[in-house]
């Protein structure tokens, strides 16, 4: 990977390091506002008010992650897309929920600062 891609995961994993040490603030001030979730839970749009209430609810805490696969591009100097794996585990009400997905966030450049426009998350397939 070169600098820009190091970068990009840099980015990707101080967003979810600020998950699991519950400061959700971190992770809002690394989006732009407002920003876009798709997952299978369905499209949401959100404001970083919205954002950080949603990353604080005790009842969704993530545990801990590990990424494979990453790869990032950049279609224009100031837009950056990265895909990767994650293993992921939860605390959802208070039980272990372990998940494995695929994600994929696009970053836009403003004003000099990488920001998150958009994050989608898949579930993978179980091996076969």
């Amino acid at each position: 990977m070169n600098e820009q891609q190091n970068e990009i995961e840099g980015l990707e994993r101080a967003f979810w390091d600020s998950l699991i040490a519950g400061m959700p603030e971190v992770a809002t001030n690394m989006l732009t506002e407002p920003a876009v979730v798709v997952s299978g839970h369905g499209a949401r749009k959100f404001d970083h008010a919205t954002y950080t209430r949603m990353a604080s609810d005790d009842k969704y805490k993530l545990v801990s992650y590990a990424m494979s696969d990453m790869d990032v591009i950049f279609p224009r100097k100031d837009v950056a897309i990265a895909t990767y794996r994650v293993d992921q585990k939860l605390e959802m009400q208070g039980k272990p929920v372990q998940m494995d997905v695929y994600d994929t966030s696009t970053w836009v450049k403003i004003d000099g600062q990488w920001r998150c426009v958009m994050h989608t998350e898949s579930t993978a397939e179980p091996a076969h």
